[in-house]
Parts: C-alpha cells; structure tokens; sequence
C-alpha cells in the first residue's frame, strides 16, 4: 500500500494525527523567536558568557537547520527533531520554550501514516520523554528499542543530543527569566519528576562506537577535541556518531569559568538525575551555611522544575553578595549539568 505524506499539523500537541484542514497557529506566536536560543528575551549577557551563547546559539543551528536531508544512516526529518524538542520542552514546561518549537513544528508535513512510521515516532516520543524526565530509567534496553524501529546509531546519538540540549536551553531560558524578574507561566498540571533512586539496575549500552579507521576527519577531531573532557575513549568514540554536537558540548564545558560552588551544584544536579559518574563534591570550608543552602535550593528548584522557578530562587544568593554575573554562570553549570546527567550515563556501559 502507498503511504501517504500529508501536510501541517491541526493540533497543539504534535503527538496526535495531522489532517489536511488548515488550522491557525497557536495565538500570539504567529512566527517563532528571532533568537532561537534565549528567544527573544532581552537580556545583557555578561561578557564571560558571550562565547558560551554564541557556541551554544551554532549547535542550535546545527542539530535543527532550515534544510535537514536525510540518507540510510542519518534518518532523523527536520519534523522528528522538532517533534522530539517540542517533548522535551514540555516535559520541562517552560512555556515560552514550548511555544518556540510548537510554532516551529506547526507548518512541517507529519510522518506519513504507515503504522511503520507511527511506532518509529511514537518510540522516539517515549524515548524522548522518559530522558527528559527520568534519565536514571534510560539504558541499553532503551535504545535498543529504537534500534527496533529502524533508528540508526547516528540517529541515537543525535536523538540524545537534542533531548540534553533542549534540557540545557529550558534551565538557561528559565534562569534568564528568573534573573529579569519575569513572572513565572508554566503549564497547568505539571509536576516534577521523582529523584533518582540510585539502586535502580541499569542495563549496559551496546551501541557500536565509530571505528577510528573508518571515521571521517570531523569525527577524528571531535574526539581529539574531547578528550581534555571526556576520560572515556569509548564514550568519546560513541558520542562522535554525531561529531558536531560532541564537538560543541565540550566547548561549552570548556569555556564555562570555574567557580567554588561549581562542584556543589553539579552534584546536587547529579544526585536529583541520577547520574553516578559525577563525584560528590568536596567539602568548601568557604561556603557560609546560608549560601550552601542558597546553592542546593538553585540547583534542586532549576533541575527538577524549571517552570517554576523564580527570581525567589535567587534571592538568598542575592542576599550573601552574588552579583548577576555569578548567577548566571551558577545557572548555566546547572543547565549543562542538566546534559551531562541526560548524556554520559545512557552511552556508558
């Protein structure tokens, strides 16, 4: 039987079918935001983060470009990008993120409506989810059901890319928002996800890395280039299935300033997502008990809701002498922590 390709999407919610009627766009958002990043938010970005927005901005670009063709080992339309965005952003309930990549979405031809193509959106739907919220439960089982439904290995990678950064860009956007003292909307009826339980059994990741004799010179130099980030040569060889995206998450790590309190947030960050390859962090005898609680209510609020987070969050910080620029950098080791916990532990065996 011939499968059908119809165009536009009559609904919100991109999960449900598409139809050939002509629905308007969401109101108020009649085209997506200029800047694709911290969309359209006005802002001063401090100058020690004016790299990190500009790196983050290209990957952005990158992993959902104007023009995406696909080929037998890269599969992933412009539609299943956006689509797998607009999960994430709504797992995340940012509103102003969910609006962007609905508005995106809206004018893209669906899938067409084989039920092949219906269990392949529907497993990257669920797969996308579930990293989203709870990414302790995602493992080797998993992406092998993905691989059932005729993702490539590439496509995984790429897929796992976009849920970490999109979790990344939802915290930064909520941050900003927090940091201009913008009233908080979220979406009615969310609710954090549980923490982590750490004995939760894990299955391993069979996912093929690159073989270095076969790669090509961009994946060479990603994984050269991870290496001062990376310790793993295999999670760097298996990440590389997607060298641009490995490439600009290790800048990002790369160009963030270090600070005292880094390694508090981050662990707190890993605690909540479950990730088991990040170190407690060490003891700070320059932490007062007020800042180290001001640090744990960031980083817990901002990882396990960023909808609701506020200028509120900030204020105890705000209280003990730091200045927005120290925020903001605080926000973005949140966010990226965010990553991490979505990324390292479902490539690690």
């Amino acid at each position: 039987m011939e499968h059908r390709r119809l165009s536009g999407n009559s609904h919100w919610y991109h999960e449900t079918q598409s139809c050939r009627c002509s629905a308007p766009a969401p109101s108020g958002d009649s085209s997506a935001a200029a800047d694709a990043f911290l969309l359209d938010l006005t802002w001063s970005v401090p100058p020690q983060l004016q790299e990190v927005f500009h790196t983050a901005r290209h990957l952005g670009a990158t992993l959902f470009p104007q023009h995406c063709p696909t080929s037998l080992t890269h599969t992933l339309s412009l539609y299943d990008r956006l689509s797998t965005a607009l999960t994430v952003a709504q797992v995340a309930g940012v509103q102003r993120l969910c609006n962007h990549y609905a508005t995106r979405l809206y004018p893209l031809s669906s899938t067409d409506s084989s039920r092949e193509s219906n269990n392949r959106l529907t497993q990257m739907t669920q797969f996308a989810r579930q990293l989203a919220m709870q990414p302790s439960l995602i493992d080797g089982d998993a992406m092998a059901a993905l691989d059932a439904v005729g993702l490539t290995e590439p496509d995984i990678v790429t897929l796992c890319q976009i849920v970490g950064f999109i979790s990344y860009q939802a915290r930064v956007v909520a941050g900003v928002q927090a940091l201009n003292g913008l009233p908080v909307r979220w979406l009615p009826g969310l609710s954090a996800a549980p923490d982590a339980d750490e004995q939760q059994p894990r299955a391993a990741c069979t996912l093929n890395p690159v073989t270095s004799g076969y790669a090509t010179p961009e994946q060479q130099q990603a994984v050269r280039f991870a290496a001062t980030t990376l310790s793993s040569e295999t999670l760097r060889w298996r990440l590389a299935h997607d060298a641009s995206a490995l490439s600009a998450w290790c800048a990002l790590h790369q160009q963030l300033e270090t600070l005292s309190a880094t390694a508090l947030v981050m662990a707190v960050t890993a605690r909540l997502n479950g990730n088991r390859l990040t170190a407690a962090a060490p003891p700070d005898a320059t932490l007062t008990a007020e800042t180290e609680n001001g640090l744990i209510q960031l980083a817990t609020q901002l990882t396990r809701l960023p909808a609701t987070f506020s200028a509120a969050h900030l204020q105890t910080l705000k209280e003990q002498g730091f200045d927005e620029p120290t925020l903001a950098l605080l926000i973005q080791h949140v966010a990226l922590a965010n990553w991490d916990d979505r990324l390292l532990p479902a490539f690690t065996d």
